[in-house]
């Protein structure tokens, strides 16, 4: 009797190891990448997320969405401060998360290797795409981030509408390029950061990278080769004001976007929660294919 009963639980063992060996199998994987970076002049790690089914489905190409950390981050936030890999299992997309130092995702006016734009279009996704099978074409790309990075993912998609179908920003600082110094106050790290990138108030590169001037600019025909756009704002957020006006300008310009504004403020929760939805709508604007729990073997 204590044979039979020791067998019946050994079995159930073995059966309860092969599902959590199965489970493992259907989780997405996370590799890091070091870059070196002939722009940057240094070495620029990367994270990447790739599906379930990418060792599997050999010939299988797949959309990319960049994805943006903020200021005083770094290319590990993502996956150690939210549950993004959980999330991006559920999809048919890679996942880069590039770093991007505190250089506002911009070719810096005053520091001659501080080039965060020109990496990330000349130098990432050119690696990106001779390591992994991705979809070459805008239709197959998005870029989205948190705070610096919303900024940085909404301009980049702004100026280069040829490279990303999707644009997303989560707690975006959008209107970083117009701060003076009176918008500074205890924030000397981000202010010194600001003037190094785009100079002085009123400075071409701050023109530049206006994001609101950008859009204000655009002609009809212009409007209709943008990304769509997506953003949200914590209602608790010291940002909401300035994202709620962006908003406003894409809607008076008749930019294909969607705008939320939801509780919350200016924190890792936030993000963690709205990471999942920019996820979902990446996906959705990058046709990547929903996974079912059991990945197909054949």
């Amino acid at each position: 009797m204590k044979m039979k009963l020791l067998t019946r639980v050994s079995g159930i063992g073995c059966l309860l190891l092969l599902l959590t060996l199965s489970g493992r199998a259907q989780n997405a994987s996370v590799q890091t990448v070091q870059l070196q970076s002939k722009l940057v002049n240094a070495t620029l790690p990367y994270n990447v997320i790739l599906p379930p089914d990418y060792r599997t489905s050999t010939v299988t190409r797949y959309p990319v969405l960049y994805l943006l950390h903020g200021f005083s981050g770094h290319y590990t936030d993502w996956v150690t401060k939210t549950n993004v890999a959980e999330y991006a299992a559920q999809y048919r997309l890679i996942v880069v998360m590039p770093e991007g130092n505190n250089g506002w995702y911009t070719d810096s006016v005053s520091a001659a290797t501080d080039k965060y734009e020109s990496y990330i279009l000349t130098e990432l996704i050119p690696d990106v795409q001779r390591r992994y099978r991705t979809i070459e074409s805008r239709y197959g790309r998005g870029i989205a981030g948190l705070s610096m990075g919303g900024y940085g993912a909404l301009k980049l998609g702004l100026k280069s509408p040829g490279t990303f179908a999707f644009a997303g920003s989560m707690s975006g600082v959008l209107a970083v390029p117009n701060w003076a110094d009176a918008d500074f106050q205890n924030l000397k790290s981000i202010r010194d950061s600001v003037f190094s990138t785009f100079g002085p108030p009123a400075s071409e590169a701050r023109k530049a990278n206006d994001i609101y001037k950008i859009v204000r600019g655009l002609t009809a025909a212009r409007v209709a080769s943008m990304p769509y756009i997506y953003l949200d704002c914590g209602t608790e957020d010291f940002l909401v004001s300035d994202n709620n006006q962006f908003a406003a300008l894409l809607r008076e310009k008749k930019i294909p976007h969607e705008f939320r504004e939801l509780p919350g403020d200016h924190s890792w929760p936030y993000w963690d929660r709205q990471v999942k939805e920019v996820l979902q709508l990446a996906a959705e604007k990058l046709r990547a294919a929903k996974l079912s729990k059991k990945i197909s073997r054949g």
